[in-house]
C-alpha cells in the first residue's frame, strides 16, 4: 500500500494526471494519461506492479473512426462474432 501511495503522491507532484480503478479484487489500477501515451499501472495485493503502456501511433482520425469502433467493439459486432466465430486475430 506504501508504494501505490507514493507513486500516487509523485505523480501529484509531478503534475501527471491520473485517475484510479478497482477492476479486479486483487489489485488497484492506476490510469495515467500523457501526450501519446496511457500508461495502466497495476498494484496487486501481492505486492507485484505490473505496467502496460499504450503508444498513440500519432495519426488523428476523423469522425468515420467513430463507426469502426462500434462495428469492431460494439454488442452488434459482438452478436455477430458469435454467429460467426471469432473475429481475425483473436
Amino acid at each position: 500500500m506504501e508504494e501505490l501511495l507514493d507513486f500516487l503522491a509523485r505523480l501529484r507532484t509531478e503534475g501527471i494526471h491520473f485517475t484510479l480503478e478497482h477492476i479486479r479484487c486483487e489489485s488497484v489500477l492506476v490510469f495515467v494519461v500523457v501526450p501519446g501515451q496511457r500508461w495502466e499501472v497495476e498494484f496487486m495485493d501481492d505486492g507485484s506492479i505490473q505496467v502496460e503502456v499504450f503508444e498513440s501511433a500519432g495519426r488523428i482520425l476523423d469522425r468515420s473512426a467513430l463507426e469502426r469502433l462500434f462495428a469492431t467493439f460494439g454488442r452488434t459486432a459482438e452478436a455477430s462474432r458469435d454467429r460467426t466465430g471469432p473475429a481475425p486475430g483473436a
